[in-house]
């Protein structure tokens, strides 16, 4: 159900990438469009976010929310003080500076930002935590996270599930209207630990970390799964409270703008009272 807003919030979607071959013989980006429907759906305008790091302000100045995706890729191990152990991690570097960058610039300007399967463990790192490389390397008596080890082409096969216990308190907690549901699971890698300032808001029954969100922030939210599918109530209320917190940013920047403009004009009006 579409929320109405006075205008639709912007929300920037960061893309996954390949190299040439498949669907075209130059690298290529690619997304899934439930990613894009789903926020549609629900009242905001998704712009998909190309890999320019040196471009992330004046992306990051044309949106109201940002979305880190999952894909097939994996954060460097380099990035919370490890050398690769696993020959599983898939790295896409352009990636990573890229969305490392918008992470970065949202939190900075408490842009609400909502981290998605490896945009969640993205977060968990910038903000100070580490990861688990390989789920069945790490934690040997894991549920299973996922079906396959491409974790977005199940090739058919049905996808992992498993359910989820959430903090009470937690802002996913005031974003859902459970603490306990079935989410789907498609990933090798896990948050394995969280930085200052930055809580876990879900776990699965093993234990594994499923959800994080940063204190001090409007929202500034990061969970394993994919709300995208829109699969239950939940995921669909989750994603809903993060257009509104997207539409509240946007608000409340159009009223700094339409201050800072009345503030000007005060200040021309009154210099053009002085003396000649």
């Amino acid at each position: 159900m579409q929320t109405k807003f006075q205008s639709r919030p912007v929300i920037g979607v960061t893309l996954d990438s390949e190299e040439a071959g498949g669907y075209a013989d130059y690298p290529w980006y690619a997304l899934r469009q439930n990613y894009m429907d789903s926020l549609a759906e629900l009242g905001a305008v998704p712009l998909a976010l190309p890999h320019h790091a040196a471009l992330a302000d004046e992306y990051l100045a044309l949106c109201d929310a940002i979305v880190v995706t999952g894909g097939a890729f994996d954060v460097p191990p380099e990035l919370f003080n490890e050398q690769q152990t696993s020959d599983q991690v898939r790295l896409k570097p352009a990636r990573t500076e890229f969305e490392k960058a918008i992470v970065k610039g949202a939190m900075q300007r408490n842009m609400p930002l909502l981290g998605i399967c490896g945009g969640q463990q993205l977060l968990a790192v910038l903000t100070g935590g580490t990861l688990y490389q390989h789920i069945p390397d790490a934690l040997p008596d894991a549920l299973e996270h996922s079906t396959t080890v491409d974790t977005e082409n199940a090739g058919g096969k049905k996808r992992a599930r498993h359910p989820i216990e959430i903090v009470e308190g937690s802002l996913l907690s005031r974003c859902v209207d459970r603490d306990n549901y079935v989410v789907n699971s498609s990933h090798h890698q896990a948050v394995k630990s969280v930085g200052p300032g930055c809580i876990i808001n879900a776990y699965a029954p093993d234990g594994v970390i499923e959800g994080i969100e940063c204190e001090g922030y409007d929202f500034c939210l990061g969970v394993q799964w994919h709300p995208e599918y829109q699969q239950h109530a939940q995921d669909t209320q989750l994603l809903t409270a993060f257009v509104v917190a997207a539409s509240r940013y946007q608000q409340s920047m159009r009223s700094a703008g339409k201050a800072m403009t009345e503030a000007m004009n005060d200040v021309i009006g009154r210099s053009g009272d002085g003396p000649a």
